[in-house]
């Protein structure tokens, strides 16, 4: 669980922003990488997931969206910790109830969560449609994730600097005070 977050003597330093500084720990399911490097996991994990779906396997390609999703959640429990359990399923399934997120990512992880291969002999009929719904599932849990670690998850994004206060020389984009018109 990340309850054993560190906190504390020991705890690492604060950085400029208020966040504390990445401490990887190798003998720690969660720290073992950084929240980048758990986000980059996952996309190469997508990556195996699309190319399993691509060659009808279904069961390393439902493995693999899982894993996918739950790597990216793995970097999102770094800068968030919350209880969503140590499994990347475990992650899906809180996050699919976690009503801080917004609904069509936890509809999103549900049904990521939700992938099972048929057993036996069973043939599971698909479309190439169904299976891109799979994948974008796994990509909008993947992309909060990312909005997690880098400080744009949930509510109104902040608003954006206008004009040259941002340093923007767009037509019409005129430095505070000014009344444009020549």
């Amino acid at each position: 669980m990340v309850s054993e977050e560190r906190s504390g003597a020991g705890a690492p330093e604060a950085e400029p922003g208020g966040t504390p500084a990445f401490q990887r720990d190798p003998s720690h399911w969660l720290f073992k990488l950084s929240a980048d490097e758990w986000i980059q996991a996952g996309l190469t994990e997508l990556r195996r997931a699309e190319t399993a779906l691509a060659n009808a396997q279904l069961p390393a390609a439902y493995a693999g969206l899982k894993r996918a999703a739950g790597m990216a959640l793995n970097g999102a429990l770094i800068v968030e910790p919350r209880e969503w359990g140590r499994s990347y399923v475990e992650h899906l399934v809180c996050l699919a109830k976690d009503e801080s997120a917004p609904e069509q990512v936890q509809e999103c992880a549900a049904r990521v969560a939700g992938l099972k291969a048929a057993p036996g002999e069973v043939v599971s009929l698909r479309t190439p449609k169904t299976e891109e719904r799979w994948v974008e599932a796994a990509k909008t849990v993947m992309a909060h994730a990312y909005a997690i670690v880098h400080g744009h998850a949930g509510g109104p994004a902040e608003e954006e600097p206008r004009g040259n206060e941002a340093g923007s020389d767009a037509p019409g984009a005129e430095a505070p005070g000014s009344e444009g018109g020549g």
